[in-house]
Order: structure tokens, then sequence, then C-alpha cells
């Protein structure tokens, strides 16, 4: 667990070598293969592992506390995002009353208070946060995407209060989750396209109120 945390560093271990030597280590040893220490079958020579990628270091954390000191997952997807016209957190808080833009970030907080007339999203990215809000006659038609996702794409209007308060209205919430898989795929190499079964919840989940 310490080494897929990458707690290891200060003893000079990265996490992919922290984990490979964690993982050798061998049980007690059973007479019958005591014979395995003998000298003349050699020693296995340790291997020269590769470095995480950034993006998978950053995915790495998120599996196991939940946040990154090294980054954040939508740093890494800008570029796929930006090419969709999605605009970045700070952007959209910068934005003037009534544009209409495109979001999209991780899922920190969904809540549904009072009478519920209204769902209130919060996704985050490497910038900042956004809050939206989606009426509740616009929720049955997208309550999976918007109950599921854990990253988020949000198309709506911006909102500016007298105060300088900034929602995004949203008129659409598509659940890109599955765009997460880029973390994996963006890195290079020809190994396995296997993925660990983690994966699939590379993110964690978001904390809801009802």
């Amino acid at each position: 667990l310490l080494a897929d945390a990458d707690a290891l560093g200060s003893l000079g271990q990265n996490r992919r070598q922290a984990g490979w030597d964690v993982r050798r280590v061998p049980p007690v040893q059973l007479p019958l293969f005591a014979a395995l220490d003998a000298p003349e079958l050699g020693e296995e020579p340790d291997p020269a592992l590769p470095l995480l990628p950034p993006a998978e270091e950053v995915a790495a954390d998120y599996q196991t506390h939940r946040l990154s000191l090294k980054g954040h997952p939508m740093q890494f997807l800008r570029g796929h995002f930006a090419a969709q016209g999605v605009l970045d957190c700070a952007a959209i808080n910068a934005a003037q009353d009534g544009a209409k833009v495109r979001a999209a970030g991780v899922v920190l907080i969904r809540q549904r208070p009072g009478k519920g007339n209204a769902v209130f999203i919060t996704i985050e990215d490497e910038t900042g946060i956004v809050n939206a809000l989606l009426w509740a006659r616009d929720l049955e038609a997208q309550r999976r995407a918007v109950m599921a996702a854990r990253l988020m794409l949000i198309e709506g209007e911006v909102q500016r209060s007298k105060e300088n308060v900034v929602h995004l209205m949203a008129r659409r919430v598509i659940d890109a989750s599955a765009e997460l898989a880029r973390l994996s795929d963006s890195a290079p190499g020809t190994g396995s396209p296997a993925r660990h079964p983690r994966n699939v919840r590379i993110l964690p989940r978001s904390r809801d109120f009802h």
C-alpha cells in the first residue's frame, strides 16, 4: 500500500520501482524451494523500469490519496477538451454574463437542497472550480450523466450576479468519465494495453447531498 501511494520517495524509490521491489520480496521460504537460493543458479538482474509518465503518476495519486500534488487530471486532458471548445474554469469565471460556454472538470460535489427545484454541481480543473446549476425540470432526461459522472462536461450560460457571483446555468450535462482512459493511453510505449481494474475508477466519488 505504501509503495502504491508513492510513500517511499525518501528511500530513493519511485512508485514503480518500489512496487516492483515489494512484490518480489519472497514469503518465508519452504524447504521444498530452498534450492532456489543455491548460488549456482545465479542472481536475477534487477530490471530497468521506466518511470511512470506524469499523467499516470497523477492517476495513481488519485487512486490512493483522492488528490495529487503533482498535477490535476484535467491538465493532461486540456488539449482534447480545448479542441471541442471547452473553456477552463478560470475563463468561465471571468466570462461575461450571458456567455454561452462549455466547461469540463472533475465532479467534487452534487447537491439537491430544500425542495429540490435544482441540482447544484461543483466541478474542478487545474485552474479552479465552477459552480453549475441544473433545474429539476431538466434533470430526468440527463439523470444518469448528472448522478454518475466523475468527469463531467457541461454546456450552459454564464450567470453573473450584481455581487459578481458566477454560476453556470446548465442546459446539457455529459458524462465524460471515459476520457480518463487518456491518462494512460497518452503515455508512449509498446506494452500491453491491459488496464488495472482500478483504472475504471481513477477518480474518487464526489460528495453528494440530497
